[in-house]
């Protein structure tokens, strides 16, 4: 029995890209119109190692453009590690942003507050929590 997947991904943050590009080693992005092999695209252009033409992100549509041309001119591995790394670097800075709201939460005076922050699992806990949501894939190694 065969069994159909389909996962879209939406990169709609330009912060994300560039600490996506510093967590894997790569240039920064750059905002341009790149001519790829069939047509041209225009958003933040990022080059994978050892791709023929970068990726494009339109961050306003999250769309991303590439012509890899079926692996032969870039291993899709490459492009799964960075998209993981772009999850991984827009997770962290919402959840800095979180922390960020809790800890001007923890300041006010109430009930509220005070239950809320008995819910939240102790630093080292939630280190753990991250760490086994986001492990790399061994097959993407850059």
């Amino acid at each position: 029995m065969s069994h159909i997947v389909s996962v879209e991904s939406q990169l709609r943050d330009p912060a994300g890209v560039s600490a996506a590009c510093h967590r894997l080693g790569l240039s920064a992005p750059v905002h341009k119109t790149v001519k790829l092999f069939s047509g041209e695209a225009t958003g933040l252009a990022v080059q994978l190692p050892d791709w023929d033409y970068p990726i494009v992100i339109d961050t306003a549509s999250g769309e991303v453009r590439y012509d890899n041309y079926g692996g032969r001119w870039g291993e899709q591995s490459r492009l799964d590690a960075f998209l993981q790394a772009y999850a991984v670097e827009v997770v962290k800075a919402q959840s800095r942003r979180n922390a960020s709201m809790l800890g001007s939460f923890r300041s006010g005076k109430g009930e509220k507050g005070e239950a809320a922050l008995q819910d939240i699992p102790p630093a080292g806990k939630r280190s753990q929590i991250m760490s086994s949501c986001f492990s790399p894939f061994p097959s993407a190694s850059l």
